[in-house]
């Protein structure tokens, strides 16, 4: 491919978009010179959104967008931009919303025709090449739209304007916030309860995503209440998702979601952000029961992150793994048939994988039906049984098994990593990382995770810009684009900034969070009507494309956690370490915006039925002084169990003075007469009550059992 035969997105920053540099239509990237065109010409806009890591969007590329016939008929009857969905999700969630208003379809690609000026009139997803699938051909699809464009255009332009109207009614939540009541947390929790699906574990049917909020949020009323359904709905539903194919049973981690009810066959990306929140899931798991199995699982997930979305050299997590490496591919990197497993495996090795990962002549793959995936069929004790083994016989040649087939899958083509930092995304992994390292004593993540943090506020944060989206792209040698950052980003950030101080009471990372929260309140909190818009205020001289100027409150998760939700979070947790009562003020604000709508949303409410947990209960705060292996077992028993609310902070002696402490610390802490003497011990604080210094770790971990 020469340059004279590369199209404008050449020049494009994100992986997704210079993915299609060598197709034959004249795209164009979102920006004014688009929307200036398609007036020029007066044609409307045909707007493709989706990620390098989306498997039907490399098939619609292959099928249509590759196709010089598809081309000519877009280059002579449309403006064509194309949205990185990753990089954008201020145009993403907005042309979603709008689509799936029109169509009922949501997702990846995202197929949009907008007038001129960007407003949407008709739209879906994936549109194949041909009449297949119940769905008209791209083709027809394409010459219908610019024919009613220009026959029709009073029609077109009254159905974008109902469509607009939608959308500016979307997530405002105008006259439908409520008085707050717990009762919110139990209606969500009961939403998760009906979901349940009791044989395979998960919520709901095919296709199957995690829900990691809502999973942390019945460990959290199980931890309280010890109800046993709660823990059988969390434990079945952890353990049937890291046996199945949606886990990666040789490198570690899991695939975004699975298409059948049974968690076997996956889609085959893997997301740093839902590896992040499922990497707490396992932690939280193991606090709450002291299953082994959860612990393992956690420190599996870290060995696939390390591996390959780890940035080793500078710190920072990558985005995403790629499905498929190439346009022809489905999950063929993933998957086995027998002969594949036979080829680099010992028979008894071979028979052992095979009744383990359930490996036969005919696989679970439609479009190659030899191909395996690997998920546990059998467990150990059941091989053992079968074939007269021991279990430590059995387990060894598994083991052995998984070495050698994870070797000889390392030297197959490999789906592509995309190695774009997002800032929002990154606060996640840093948190996951300080978790896990919290609690399973691990000193390599937690210094890969102050690292990466250390990276996102160098080269992410400048008090007077603001923070970015985008701190590196994929490609080296990519024109780095400063993309402001939209609120997910901030609240996920001042969240990471606090387990980060929690993690080494480092002062400094404290004080990092009130002033990115500072900017999150000015920038995004609506003064008049409470709660965060997504993107930061504009100026009325400032000029918006499309639908952009559209304001959303986000609350649902999907699938990061909801932005107002987790901006509520960290404002409670800012109060507790300040008692300062605007920071509680404005969460109190933002939770009570969903109050009187909450229960449409379900398990998809999860991340605010977190924040409601934290504004209806005390907080918890440990402090534990000393430097000795008294003070280490103090702080053991209490980071130990899981519950919503608790933060735990280790102090060396002479640390716990009022200049090292946030406000409320430092007006209590040091004036405990065990902390002014210099003694090992544990203060544990309930809301703005702290206890009398304790020094032995069963009676610490009683007392935080009680509360």
């Amino acid at each position: 491919m020469t340059s004279q035969t590369l199209n404008s997105l050449s020049k494009a920053s994100s992986a997704y978009l210079r993915s299609a540099m060598h197709q034959p239509i004249h795209w164009h990237e979102w920006g004014e010179d688009a929307f200036a065109a398609a007036q020029r010409e007066n044609k409307p806009i045909l707007l493709d959104i989706g990620a390098v890591w989306c498997h039907w969007c490399h098939v619609m590329d292959r099928e249509s967008y590759d196709s010089p016939e598809i081309a000519e008929i877009i280059n002579q009857r449309f403006i064509a931009v194309k949205v990185d969905r990753d990089e954008r999700p201020d145009i993403d969630s907005r042309y979603q919303f709008a689509i799936s208003s029109i169509s009922g379809q949501g997702g990846w690609p995202l197929t949009a025709f907008l007038t001129p000026d960007g407003k949407p009139f008709y739209g879906g997803t994936y549109f194949p090449p041909d009449d297949q699938y119940g769905r008209p051909s791209f083709k027809r699809v394409l010459l219908s739209i610019a024919n009613a464009y220009r026959e029709k255009n009073d029609d077109v332009t009254e159905q974008a304007r109902m469509v607009e109207g939608a959308i500016s009614h979307a997530e405002s939540f105008a006259g439908k916030s409520g008085e707050f009541s717990p009762a919110i947390i139990d209606a969500i929790v009961k939403s998760a309860l009906e979901m349940f699906d009791p044989r395979h574990g998960g919520f709901g049917s095919a296709p199957k995503f995690p829900h990691s909020a809502a999973l942390d949020l019945l460990m959290d009323r199980y931890t309280n209440s010890g109800d046993e359904q709660l823990r059988t709905v969390f434990v079945s539903t952890l353990e049937k998702m890291a046996n199945g194919g949606i886990y990666d049973q040789l490198a570690g981690g899991f695939h975004r979601y699975s298409v059948d009810e049974r968690w076997v066959v996956p889609h085959f990306e893997k997301m740093c952000y839902d590896n992040s929140e499922l990497l707490k899931n396992y932690v939280h798991a193991f606090q709450a029961t002291g299953s082994e199995f959860f612990a393992d699982v956690a420190r599996d997930i870290i060995r696939w992150m390390d591996e390959w979305l780890s940035d080793r050299d500078h710190g920072g997590f990558y985005a995403s793994q790629d499905a498929d490496y190439s346009m022809d591919d489905d999950g063929d990197y993933f998957t086995w048939t027998l002969q594949e497993a036979q080829a680099v495996l010992s028979e008894e090795e071979g028979r052992v994988a095979a009744l383990h990962y359930d490996i036969n002549e005919i696989g679970e793959m439609h479009h190659n039906p030899a191909k395996n995936v690997l998920y546990v069929r059998a467990s150990v004790g059941e091989i053992a049984t079968r074939l007269n083994l021991s279990t430590q016989q059995v387990a060894s040649v598994l083991q052995s098994a998984k070495k050698k087939m994870y070797a000889a899958r390392l030297t197959r083509p490999t789906p592509y990593i995309d190695k774009t930092v997002y800032a929002g995304w990154n606060a996640l992994c840093i948190s996951a990382y300080l978790e896990a390292a919290r609690v399973l004593s691990l000193d390599d993540a937690k210094h890969f995770a102050l690292r990466s943090l250390d990276r996102v506020l160098a080269e992410g944060w400048d008090a007077e810009r603001g923070l970015l989206h985008v701190l590196a792209y994929s490609d080296a040698n990519a024109v780095r684009r400063e993309i402001p950052a939209v609120l997910d980003d901030y609240a996920f950030t001042v969240v990471a900034c606090l387990d980060a101080y929690e993690c080494t009471a480092d002062l400094s990372y404290f004080n990092f969070a009130t002033r990115i929260a500072g900017v999150m309140v000015d920038r995004f909190f609506d003064l008049i009507s409470g709660g965060f818009f997504d993107t930061a205020k504009v100026s009325s001289d400032e000029k918006v494309l499309g639908v952009l100027g559209t304001r959303r409150k986000p609350f649902q998760d999907s699938p990061t956690p909801a932005g107002n939700s987790v901006a509520a979070i960290a404002l409670l947790r800012l109060h507790a370490y300040t008692n300062n009562q605007e920071y509680r003020d404005k969460a109190e604000r933002t939770i009570e915006i969903l109050a009187g709508a909450s229960a449409q949303y379900g398990i998809f409410a999860a991340t605010y039925g977190l924040a409601a947990v934290h504004l209806s209960r005390p907080h918890t705060q440990v402090v534990v002084t000393g430097n000795d292996e008294a003070a280490d077992r103090l702080y053991q028993a209490a980071v130990k169990g899981y519950s919503v609310g608790k933060s735990v902070l280790k102090l060396a002696n002479g640390m716990a003075m009022p200049q090292n402490l946030p406000s409320a610390l430092g007006e209590t802490i040091p004036q405990l007469p065990a902390v002014k003497e210099g003694k090992t011990a544990a203060i544990a604080c309930f809301g703005l009550a702290c206890q009398p210094p304790v020094f032995d770790p069963e009676e610490l971990a009683r007392s935080l059992q009680r509360r």
